[in-house]
């Protein structure tokens, strides 16, 4: 039987999953980001243990046909920004549909009606979030950056990061390292 989640987004949430099928003595397949597969078929009080037991730690267990569709091109969107080494490099939209076994218009006319975004917003958010993200490890550099992230040049990383944030990706970081300085300034 396949599940899906709304919310589950980082390893830490995996783990969460994992620990209340075992305290129902459920077995998985399958743990993955906002889906899971498990052996059994739940019965209905199965179902809503499992439903409340995963709210009570911030995740949602879907059951509406069009929420789940939402959330499937979410973790695909996450997967392919914060957990892949590089940003594939072929066109979004058709990741997106070979991954879901979908046409790319039909997910993204859905997702735009419920979320209020399209889908290229949602990965420009995500990919900025990412920017932040390996800006703020100051192991790479805006170039380096740039080409895992699948820019065509710094300059377009660096006009959306500041259409986002508001900051250019240089003012970003010098915000970080006045943060660290002004906490090791604390007596």
């Amino acid at each position: 039987m396949i599940l899906y989640i709304k919310y589950m987004v980082s390893l830490r949430c995996k783990m969460v999953v994992k620990e209340e099928l075992k305290n129902l003595g459920l077995h998985y397949v399958v743990v993955d980001l906002g889906m899971i597969e498990i052996l059994e078929d739940l019965s209905l009080s199965q179902f809503n243990e499992l439903k409340l037991n995963l709210a009570t730690s911030g995740l949602e267990l879907l059951d509406d046909k069009r929420a789940i569709l939402i959330e499937k091109i979410k973790s695909v969107i996450v997967e392919m920004v914060h957990y892949t080494e590089e940003v594939p490099k072929t066109n979004y939209s058709n990741y997106i549909s070979e991954k879901l076994h979908l046409d790319y218009n039909y997910l993204s006319s859905i997702f735009s009606e419920v979320k209020g975004i399209t889908i290229q917003q949602f990965i420009i958010i995500h990919k900025i979030e990412r920017v932040k993200e390996l800006l703020l490890y100051d192991e790479l550099n805006l170039t380096e950056i740039s080409q895992i992230l699948d820019y065509s040049s710094v300059a377009h990383l660096s006009n959306q990061f500041k259409k986002i944030t508001g900051l250019t990706p240089s003012y970003f970081k010098k915000m970080k390292l006045k943060r660290t300085q002004n906490l090791e300034n604390i007596n």
